[in-house]
């Protein structure tokens, strides 16, 4: 038998959540080899978001099955008021497992969506946020300008040759360093990004004021919750590997894929060495790799090397006379 009466009955108001939920996934299994700096990671990514968003926001993290390390981390972010919404898997669903219960359960009208090894840069909400709503039947803006697949923005071109008071304009709008930034912290080298640089070609877009480069990708990702929801269930079978099958029908469904025009988003991938310069630094090393091997490649052509091998011989006999 009930004794008294339930408290929350007299309470009269409720809390709201913010229109915006950033929705984090993370997955730190433990905190040594591949993933020794990731939970340093985390934290930078957590902090970055928080710094100067431009627009306020509810969190939640959705964590993939953790060590415990990394669990009691995110509990006490929770208890201290910094993470709005935790979810703390016991198994790794994978990605789209995860999403599945994140993209449905996400209070925001807006989810704004993230791995959690984004550095992020101030206004990066609000300039995304901006693109969604000023842009039509729009699917997903990035809050960063890279080449994504020509197949994955088809129906991105098609509405911007056709619509009314739409600029659209093709050419290198990316700059040199801010392509290669990126592209070096996914493990690619400098020199073969030279080449997919020098051959491809980037798309601006100018509708009611406001610019967006086409593309978009599912590492992070801004859209209206009711957007995403046809899209789910996700059936996934593999821990990782297959989302990209949101950015595919995204455009198979006739939506925009947007990203804005300046690097408001950087992967970290899983250390700090961005922060520390050493994506500079290996750009540099390259580049001497690169300087040192044409010079050796030119004194081996036999014309100089027979003038050197003579003005060798000339100066040995010089010395020694």
């Amino acid at each position: 038998m009930r004794k008294g009466q339930n408290p929350a009955k007299f309470v009269k108001d409720v809390a709201r959540p913010e229109r915006i939920t950033v929705a984090l996934l993370n997955y730190i299994p433990f905190l040594s080899g591949f993933y020794a700096e990731t939970l340093d990671v985390l934290k930078v990514c957590m902090e970055s978001m928080r710094r100067d968003a431009g627009l306020p926001f509810d969190l939640m993290v959705f964590d993939n099955g953790s060590c415990p390390d990394v669990r009691d981390f995110l509990v006490r972010e929770k208890e201290e008021g910094r993470i709005q919404y935790l979810i703390l898997a016991e198994k790794n669903m994978g990605k789209g497992g995860a999403w599945n219960v994140m993209l449905a359960g996400a209070p925001g009208e807006i989810i704004a969506y993230t791995d959690s090894d984004v550095l992020f840069s101030p206004q990066w909400l609000s300039r995304s946020v901006e693109i969604l709503e000023t842009f039509p039947n729009v699917g997903m803006v990035t809050a960063r300008p890279f080449r994504t697949p020509p197949e994955f923005i088809e129906s991105t071109l098609k509405w911007a040759r056709s619509a009314e008071r739409v600029t659209l304009e093709e050419g290198q709008f990316i700059l040199w360093q801010t392509f290669l930034e990126f592209n070096l912290s996914l493990g690619q080298t400098e020199e073969e990004n030279k080449k997919i640089y020098a051959e491809t070609r980037d798309w601006r877009l100018v509708y009611r004021g406001v610019t967006a480069m086409a593309g978009a990708s599912h590492w992070q990702f801004t859209a209206y919750k009711s957007t995403l929801q046809p899209f789910l269930p996700f059936d996934m079978d593999k821990p990782m590997g297959q989302v990209r099958q949101l950015d595919r029908r995204m455009n198979e469904a006739g939506l925009l894929r947007l990203m804005v025009p300046d690097p408001l988003a950087m992967n970290l991938s899983n250390t700090l060495g961005y922060l520390r310069g050493e994506l500079e630094k290996e750009s540099g090393k390259e580049r001497r790799r690169r300087k040192e091997g044409l010079a050796r490649r030119v004194l081996e052509l036999g014309p100089i090397k027979k003038l050197l091998l003579v003005v060798y011989n000339k100066i040995f006999n010089w010395y020694y006379s």
